[in-house]
């Protein structure tokens, strides 16, 4: 802030934005206030025993993702703290947090005070802004608001209003890749330091809470060592990503051909998790992928990368425009389907029960780790809906439980993508999971790994157990109904690919929907 300007205080409400590069709340706050106050609150309404999702009331913050924002926050404090300044932390209520704070800094300076927050789009997320603007009008102070959840500023999109953005994907990346009016900005300048916190705040900055504090389960969690999802929380373990799986690896070369494994670390950018509490910049990604392209190569893969940011753009400014409707049981498209309700159906998907090895294997992937590949994802949801008929929105909360990448807006768009009531043009897209079994697992090598019950099943056999001699079977000790269930339910269009899985197999290349 330059020198004989207007003495001034920012509290800065961080919530989807846990980072110090390419932040332009913080980049607003570092240039005009001279006391800076980064808070970020453990919100009620999203961890905890209380907070539970829309319709099921599942747990809303399950707890792999709640040990990644744990890490992610203590990452945050650490790098604040090198900068001169500190996070302070509280739990509970954001308005509360925000209004103690606010009432702290008029008690102890006359200073003016300003809120500086980042911009959401859903619904509760947007209460508790409108809630904020209401305390701060109350109070008798400013807010600055800021767009920074997309790769694309809302702002340079190329549409005079947001009703006037397209419902399917296809026609807003053309229209993107033809106008030189949306290209991504420049990144923000990282701050070299920041103010020190003042005396009535520095003592009282407030603990991280513990895992089993935060979520209210007293179970000690273990990284279950299977996981294709090993990394830790915070910008510092983000940025560190980018560069080995650029610049490092190479692995963003082969991005495009791998993109659809189901095993491991580097099949994926897996950039998603730190994407969706703001971790990392999308447009941190999208320039250094330019600078890769610039001093290595550009390929098919570098541009999937974008590809994909892109498709993460698409549904964030999609449930921009229609709102709600993403939340209800009719979508986007306000389709009615007679969706069933069967619990004991649901249990056997969500654990892992089914009876098929795939969507088995899938699911508890998911349950032991909190992570499960796009591929698994596009499966195990047209399983659900499709295969199943169960409501859609059973396996979004699911997903919004216990994935750790889980961004509302890409998950609740998805679903209605697969559920055939969202911006998909076809009515149903349904997978046939023998066959994306055989061309995706074709060795069954994955399923072997989460479904340890059926290793020594041989080769592609392993997808379709019910189909084999009682001989492999107890050769493989496999009892079907007791080692592991008999499956649910067999479609007749898996048939052609039964006696195909039971050999080595080939995968073809498929295009696929972002999950």
């Amino acid at each position: 802030m330059a020198n004989g300007a207007l003495r001034s205080i920012a509290i800065y409400l961080l919530r989807n934005d846990l980072r110090v590069h390419d932040n332009e709340c913080l980049h607003w706050c570092q240039s005009n206030a001279n006391i800076v106050i980064p808070l970020f609150c453990f919100d009620s309404l999203i961890y905890g025993p209380k907070a539970q999702t829309w319709t099921y009331k599942f747990p809303r913050t399950a707890a792999y993702r709640a040990r990644f924002m744990i890490e992610s926050v203590n990452n945050l404090r650490e790098t604040l703290k090198n900068l001169g300044s500190d996070l302070v932390v509280r739990n509970g209520a954001i308005k509360d947090a925000v209004l103690e704070i606010i009432q702290l800094c008029k008690k102890n300076c006359k200073d003016p005070v300003t809120l500086v927050y980042q911009k959401e789009i859903t619904k509760e997320e947007v209460q508790i802004e409108d809630d904020l603007d209401i305390i701060c009008n109350d109070e008798q102070i400013k807010v600055q608001k800021f767009w920074g959840l997309t790769l694309l500023h809302i702002d340079d999109l190329p549409y005079s209003s947001i009703g006037g953005f397209p419902d399917f994907y296809t026609a807003f990346r053309k229209k993107i890749e033809s106008t030189n009016r949306s290209h991504c900005r420049s990144l923000l300048s990282t701050p070299s330091s920041l103010p020190t916190l003042p005396d009535f705040i520095r003592n009282d900055t407030g603990s991280i809470p513990e895992l089993r504090e935060l979520i209210g389960d007293d179970k000690v969690l273990c990284v279950d060592k299977r996981t294709a999802f090993p990394f830790n929380g915070g910008e510092s373990s983000g940025l560190s990503r980018i560069e080995k799986y650029f610049f490092e690896s190479n692995n963003v070369s082969r991005y495009k051909e791998t993109r659809n494994g189901l095993i491991g670390t580097e099949y994926s950018t897996k950039f998603s998790t730190w994407l969706a509490n703001g971790t990392i910049s999308p447009r941190k990604i999208y320039l250094e992928i330019k600078k890769y392209e610039k001093i290595q190569m550009a390929n098919q893969s570098t541009y999937w990368v974008v590809f994909e940011l892109l498709w993460r753009d698409f549904f964030k400014f999609i449930s921009l425009k229609h709102g709600d409707r993403i939340f209800y049981l009719s979508g986007i498209k306000r389709r009615k389907i007679p969706w069933k309700l069967d619990w004991e159906m649901f249990d056997k998907w969500r654990y892992g029960k089914t009876g098929i090895p795939f969507v088995d294997a899938n699911m508890r992937e998911l349950l032991f780790s909190g992570w499960m590949s796009n591929r698994g994802r596009q499966n195990v949801a047209s399983f659900l809906v499709n295969d199943l008929g169960l409501d859609w929105r059973l396996g979004a909360e699911w997903f919004e439980s216990l994935l750790l990448d889980h961004d509302v807006t890409s998950n609740y768009g998805n679903w209605n993508y697969i559920a055939g009531i969202g911006t998909d043009q076809r009515e149903i897209r349904k997978f046939n999971m023998i066959k994306q079994a055989r061309d995706y697992d074709p060795n069954g090598e994955y399923v072997r790994i989460w479904v340890p019950e059926l290793e020594g099943l041989k080769d592609g056999g392993v997808h379709v157990p019910w189909t084999l001699s009682q001989r492999a079977l107890k050769t493989a000790g496999v009892v079907l109904g007791s080692t592991y269930p008999k499956p649910m339910l067999v479609q007749k269009e898996w048939t052609r690919y039964v006696s195909e899985s039971k050999t080595p197999h080939k995968r073809k290349h498929q295009t696929t929907l972002k999950f």
